[in-house]
């Protein structure tokens, strides 16, 4: 009577057979497989994210764009660290706070302001981060 265990090296005894290495194997395939598509999530919607913030940063209800300088610094970086990918969308310009959530009060100069804000991050986030999570909890049913 032959083995039930088709290992080469299965006592003939042992009755029992494992495919563990298979499905390892196979599992490990689809997590490299998930980890790229991942990171390219992050960058597509990281880059949507900034473009809709310079969007909205184009004129009303955001920020009017006169020169166009504060919508050209909006940028977006990709880091990846360990299996961990992590999109920033930002911007180095100072104004940037004072816009969206406005300000109110003496600023260092001792000038004086009642601005309203003027939210284009808060929004643009609002809108694709529903997609962002849509497409990341549909990342372990893709082939």
């Amino acid at each position: 009577m032959p083995p039930l265990n088709s290992h080469p090296n299965a006592h003939p005894g042992s009755g029992v057979y494992t495919n563990a290495p298979i499905i390892a194997a196979e599992l490990n395939k689809v997590g490299v497989r998930a980890g790229v598509r991942s990171v390219a999530l992050v960058r597509h919607y990281s880059m949507l994210l900034e473009t809709r913030v310079k969007a909205n940063a184009s004129g009303r209800p955001g920020p009017r764009a006169i020169t166009g300088d504060y919508r050209r610094s909006w940028t977006t970086t990709i880091n990846s660290v360990r299996g961990s990918t992590i999109g920033t969308v930002g911007t180095n310009k100072p104004q940037g706070r004072r816009l969206e959530y406005g300000f109110v009060g003496a600023d260092r100069a001792g000038r004086v302001f009642n601005q309203p804000p003027f939210p284009h991050l808060g929004p643009a986030v609002d809108q694709i981060q529903p997609m962002f999570e849509d497409a990341m909890s549909e990342l372990g049913g893709w082939e």
